[in-house]
């Protein structure tokens, strides 16, 4: 009996350490993700910002060539 519960036991470890291995992956990948959602936030608010003013300006600030005149 001794022997089933040392077995069990070392599962029950071997799974629990997994377990908290896929959850480390999860919150790196989650702390990641919530920095891209960061910069896209970023990138959205700029350009919106951007598209109240006039094309040439807004164009002229992304780095675009103006158009010749």
């Amino acid at each position: 009996m001794q022997e089933k519960i040392e077995a069990r036991l070392e599962e029950l470890r071997e799974e629990y350490a997994s377990g908290q291995k896929v959850m480390t992956e999860l919150q790196n990948r989650q702390a990641e993700l919530h920095q891209t959602l960061l910069r896209i936030s970023g990138a959205i608010q700029v350009l919106e910002e951007l598209s109240k003013c006039d094309i040439p300006a807004a164009a002229e600030s992304l780095g675009s060539p103006s158009p010749a005149t």
